[in-house]
């Protein structure tokens, strides 16, 4: 038996050996993915997420073959983001993807060379991660949320359901540029229609209660959460505190309105995520970022929870209802 069992481990080695470079070869030919987010992983962030690898599996990449990704969320802490890019950098990534302007302005400050691609930036001009959307240069590029765009929609649609407001609260997270800057064009819109705005800013979730309480002090008849990752994290208790304080709100995206807020109005965030993944096929393939330039939304989102509008009193008008993609019931 001993000749057998010689010759069986000799083919053994033999196969081993031989498939060596193939294994060495696909190792090689593996891009490595790093995406850092300002949220937290929370299962909401993790679908936006695996809609960018879905669209990246239907190009052609596999993971654990030719692909694979180096996750990190910041849990809307700001002060973690510039370790968190490092790290990516760290681990010789091909591309960062990014979710919110902080994660945005880290990576970009973390390198000059590693291409970064956004997947929602409120304004990636205004915050000076490129210089123009037709023309980005340096290593950044992707897509816009236009959310500095969509802060005078979002008023419009909420004094539809609350007409008879004359005075408002706008909530900001004042870490966070892009949303500042959002707040402008908000002031701005309220400005245009006769209507008192009181902006609020906060830095962390301690800080909601005392931003509440201004707004009842101010006899706000109503109020806006604009576009912010750290304020993403917090949506649940904002959705909660709104319900508390029996106040109309208008949200930034979808996931508010699912976790109990009033209305939410901006850009399909899946489809912003869904098309990032053609920006990094297109650099994997060769494409610089500085050539790509800056993509807009092309579908938004209308949402309607019905049942908090029961709850805090509010009768939707049945004109804005049917301009609701979604009615939460």
């Amino acid at each position: 038996m001993k000749p057998i069992v010689t010759g069986l481990a000799t083919l053994f080695v033999l196969l081993l050996l031989a498939a060596q470079p193939a294994l060495e070869a696909q190792q090689a030919g593996t891009r490595r993915i790093g995406l850092l987010d300002t949220s937290s992983p929370s299962p909401a962030r993790v679908q936006l997420w695996e809609t960018l690898r879905q669209q990246l599996r239907e190009l052609g990449y596999v993971e654990g073959q030719n692909i694979a990704f180096d996750s990190r969320f910041g849990e809307g802490k700001l002060d973690q983001l510039s370790r968190l890019a490092a790290e990516l950098v760290g681990l010789k990534v091909d591309v960062i993807v990014t979710s919110g302007t902080p994660a945005s302005q880290a990576a970009k400050q973390a390198t000059r060379t590693i291409p970064i691609v956004m997947t929602n930036n409120a304004d990636p001009v205004g915050a000076g991660l490129v210089a123009s959307l037709g023309h980005p240069g340096g290593n950044v590029t992707g897509l816009t949320a236009q959310d500095a765009d969509l802060s005078g929609k979002r008023l419009e649609l909420l004094l539809q359901a609350v007409p008879k407001a004359s005075r408002l609260a706008v909530l900001i997270d004042e870490t966070n540029p892009g949303t500042v800057l959002i707040a402008k064009g908000a002031q701005a819109a309220a400005r245009s229609v006769g209507v008192r705005l009181q902006s609020l800013g906060v830095r962390d979730p301690g800080e909601l209660d005392r931003a509440f309480s201004a707004m009842k002090k101010a006899r706000a008849g109503a109020f806006i959460v604009e576009s912010s990752s750290m304020l993403f994290t917090w949506r649940t208790q904002l959705a909660d505190l709104a319900l508390k304080n029996r106040l109309p709100t208008m949200f930034a995206q979808r996931q508010y309105a699912e976790a109990g807020g009033l209305m939410a109005y901006s850009a399909d965030f899946s489809d912003l995520f869904r098309r990032a993944a053609t920006f990094v096929d297109r650099i994997l393939k060769g494409a610089k970022p500085a050539d790509l330039p800056v993509e807009q939304p092309t579908k938004w989102e209308f949402v309607i929870n019905l049942k908090t509008a029961k709850a805090i009193g509010l009768t939707i008008p049945q004109s804005l209802l049917r301009r609701a993609d979604q009615i939460i019931e």
